[in-house]
């Protein structure tokens, strides 16, 4: 059996996911500085949208942080395990032909 295809698919998936990752947090920071409006419909239904895909592992991760003073590292930390299961599927299951 060629696992190849399913390596890639996940790495796949890991790439979109940390893609979706980065724009709800440069999202978040737009809202924050008062750049983006959250009172507009398109803007709130993306941003509610986001948020139900990464705030659940997002949350997850948090339990386990210290409270860092209003600093939130958790999807640095998310992002970096990603990458790193991404590089852990490549080293050990991919089988160059």
């Amino acid at each position: 059996m060629n696992i190849n295809p399913i390596i890639i698919l996940i790495s796949e998936i890991i790439y979109l996911y940390n893609l979706v990752l980065i724009i709800y947090i440069i999202g978040e920071w737009l809202i924050n500085f008062n750049i983006l409006n959250r009172n507009n419909k398109y803007i709130n239904k993306i941003m509610y949208s986001l948020s139900k895909i990464t705030d659940p592992v997002l949350n997850k991760i948090r339990e386990f942080m210290p409270d860092l003073g209003g600093l939130d590292i958790s999807p640095i930390i998310l992002i970096l395990l990603l990458n790193f299961v991404k590089n852990i599927l490549f080293t050990y299951f991919y089988v160059i032909k």
